[in-house]
């Protein structure tokens, strides 16, 4: 019988010793949801009921996120990394279509460089392959806000809300995400490994400066830039039925096909 695309189910898997939560919704070819740091699957609600009726999606919370606990260790772009692959070849997803939104974003740049046999094609929402693409002092404003601190209060209300670890656990996890993000990075040696098709997409208002999502795009084997206007990092709440359209209309013809290309039209002949 056909999956119901508009039942969301839930369930967990072990991955590497931890109890890794995940939900499904739809049916078809697999679309796979990367949430952002200090985030759960309650932000992609618009994108599940946008995306499931002619797509299986299935989305994964990693550790100290939503309904998977947090255990011993820092957190690292890396470790997050692997998990997540453990996580897709567990369930026999790949190649499959990764949207990753910021730390997810991050998590799937680096699944599509170092395993591009699971990946059919990458959408980054408000991510970037450095530190220095974030608006300058942003990120600094943000890592320096202390757990309680209003600003907080969305974030800590969803761990509350889905953590079983208990909502007091959040200042411990909310310390391992800063010290995360302030630790400067710089994947510019991965750009050229990335060869699946890329879609960027950046609010005009984001962390991400749009000449960096800019440059990501032309830096990956086959990319391509959307900004999304009147928007900020959480771009796929506040303009759900665009950021879908421009995800889906990706999808549908991951090869570009424009009529006055420039820049994919290759080098001009010798005379």
């Amino acid at each position: 019988m056909p999956t119901d695309p508009t039942v969301r189910t839930s369930a967990t898997i072990e991955i590497d010793g931890l109890e890794v939560f995940y939900e499904t919704q739809g049916a078809g070819d697999p679309l796979v949801l990367l949430h952002g740091g200090v985030a759960t699957n309650a932000t992609w609600g618009a994108q599940f009921d946008g995306f499931a009726p002619t797509r299986r999606v299935i989305a994964p919370e990693r550790q100290a996120h939503g309904h998977t606990p947090d255990r011993p260790g820092p957190l690292t772009y890396q470790g997050m990394a692997d998990q997540t692959v453990g996580f897709l070849r567990a369930l026999e997803v790949g190649p499959a279509d990764l949207v990753g939104w910021s730390d997810g974003g991050m998590v799937g740049f680096l699944i599509a460089a170092q395993h591009p046999e699971l990946v059919r094609t990458l959408t980054l929402i408000g991510s970037g392959f450095a530190s220095a693409g974030y608006v300058p002092g942003a990120m600094e404003a943000f890592i320096a806000l202390p757990a309680d601190d209003p600003e907080m209060a969305m974030f800590a209300a969803l761990y509350a809300e889905a953590s079983p670890d208990g909502a007091d656990h959040f200042p411990a996890v909310w310390e391992k995400v800063r010290t995360m993000w302030a630790e400067p990075f710089d994947w510019s040696d991965d750009l050229d490994r990335i060869t699946v098709p890329v879609l960027v997409l950046v609010g005009d208002d984001d962390y991400i400066t749009v000449p960096h999502a800019d440059e990501l795009a032309r830096r990956v084997g086959d990319g391509r830039l959307a900004v999304v206007p009147g928007a900020s990092h959480v771009a796929p709440m506040e303009k759900p039925d665009l950021v879908n359209r421009l995800v889906l209309d990706f999808l549908a013809q991951p090869v570009v096909e424009s009529w006055l290309p420039l820049r994919r039209k290759g080098a001009p002949p010798e005379h």
